[in-house]
């Protein structure tokens, strides 16, 4: 059930809820109407911040604990800023800080396998044969990312899952599909040539600024505004390579993240955020515990809390949280009962998400498992309106059609509602 503390807020220049009520009834509004709306939100500067647990993380040692249960095992649960409601005793600093987040615990997804399920919760649907659908990604890069900047749209970091990255832009091209980062935190083939002195490639820039304005005059041509924007894009790329670099970051707010890789690649996620790149995932491996649940858990739970905790205080500190939306997702959860390896296998039946800072209701909680956690007990929902809801927290409907062709596709399946209730 939802507890709903937190509260809304305003963003200018329209109130949030105004604005969420304007989306509501767009797949029925005139396309200038439309293109207004999606002007609006790109100005708003909204971004979200994915933490991908790869292998699938275990909601009864993080979200959804349930000590005394003979599926519980060893570790308690504690009471969070939000009274009634209790997370893992390995999460302390997330239990203190829980105003700005809402923990979704009814998730019933119906795949555990590792690819399925990681397609499943990126895309919210299965592709068909003759039709590849774009993760939430690259809908995100398209939906508020700026034409005009010159930043990535779609940074994905997958350093440590062993190549298991399922994202994708589908349909909607190459434009939109993710930087991938998988060898280094800093981006590949985007430094000038060593051969090319820094006066060279100024000059070189210079004189081909030159030629292209000289020839573009007379003319008008969307191959030749593409063909402009292409150059401005790679080398805005090329400018934005030291959001990659912590060094420049003070050394106190390194040290406040930690040492850790998934740390710093957190933290160059919040650069990425505040420099305007709509959408970053940051993959945590390797969760797949089918044995040794628990030592596993309590390694990787605390940096998990630690560092989440300090990316949601850095965002505040910022005020980037009430427009930079917070997820940890993976392909499923881990099943209640412990196997002979004293492991968790593989459970998508029910589990837990959250959803942190802009457009959610804070310090709350959507849906409920039964005792043991093997069942969902009341709120469940499935991975369409899970993205319905993310969409609709950054103020996208989740109705809204792209055009295949002549096809008109909807980002989330037909008659896909968002959970009101986890908005605020």
């Amino acid at each position: 059930m939802i507890n709903p503390m937190g509260g809304g807020f305003l963003e200018q220049p329209w109130s949030r809820r105004k604005f969420l009520a304007t989306t509501a009834g767009m797949a029925g509004v005139p396309l200038l109407a439309q293109d207004a709306l999606s002007r609006e939100l790109k100005k708003q500067g909204k971004s979200v911040i994915l933490l991908w647990l790869a292998g699938g993380s275990s909601q009864l040692e993080t979200w959804d604990p349930k000590p005394g249960a003979v599926t519980g095992g060893p570790f308690q649960a504690i009471q969070t800023s939000t009274p009634g409601v209790y997370i893992s005793e390995l999460m302390p600093k997330m239990a203190k800080r829980f105003k700005d987040t809402c923990i979704i615990r009814s998730l019933n997804t119906k795949n555990g396998d590792h690819g399925g399920g990681a397609q499943l919760m990126m895309r919210g649907r299965r592709d068909e044969a003759s039709l590849k659908y774009p993760d939430m990604g690259a809908v995100l890069a398209k939906e508020l990312g700026n034409p005009q900047s010159q930043v990535p749209d779609y940074v994905s970091f997958f350093l440590q899952t062993e190549g298991r990255d399922f994202s994708g832009s589908g349909f909607l091209g190459a434009r939109y599909s993710p930087m991938e980062l998988s060898k280094s935190v800093q981006p590949e083939n985007i430094d000038r040539p060593d051969h090319i002195s820094t006066s060279d490639f100024i000059d070189r820039m210079a004189l081909r600024d030159l030629w292209s304005t000289q020839f573009e005059k007379g003319r008008s041509s969307g191959v030749l505004a593409s063909h402009q924007q292409a150059y401005g894009r790679v080398k805005g790329l090329m400018d934005s390579k030291k959001l990659f670099d912590v060094s420049l970051e003070p050394q106190k707010v390194r040290d406040r993240f930690g040492p850790t890789q998934f740390a710093e690649q957190v933290l160059i996620a919040r650069r990425l955020a505040e420099a305007g790149v709509p959408f970053i995932r940051v993959a945590r491996a390797w969760w797949d515990s089918h044995g040794q649940n628990f030592e596993t858990h309590q390694e990787m739970v605390p940096e998990l809390d630690h560092v989440m905790a300090t990316l949601l205080d850095d965002l505040e500190e910022r005020g980037m949280l009430k427009n930079t939306l917070v997820i940890t997702l993976a392909e499923f959860g881990r099943t209640p009962s412990i196997n002979s390896s004293l492991g968790r296998d593989h459970f998508a039946s029910a589990w837990s998400t959250t959803l942190s800072g802009c457009g959610i209701v804070g310090g709350s909680v959507y849906g409920k498992t039964d005792t043991k956690g093997e069942k969902v007990s009341d709120g469940e929902i499935g991975a369409a309106r899970l993205l319905a809801t993310i969409y609709q927290a950054l103020g996208i409907n989740p109705q809204k059609n792209y055009y295949v062709g002549s096809r008109p596709v909807p980002l989330t399946d037909p008659e896909t509602k968002p959970v009101k209730e986890v908005l605020a």
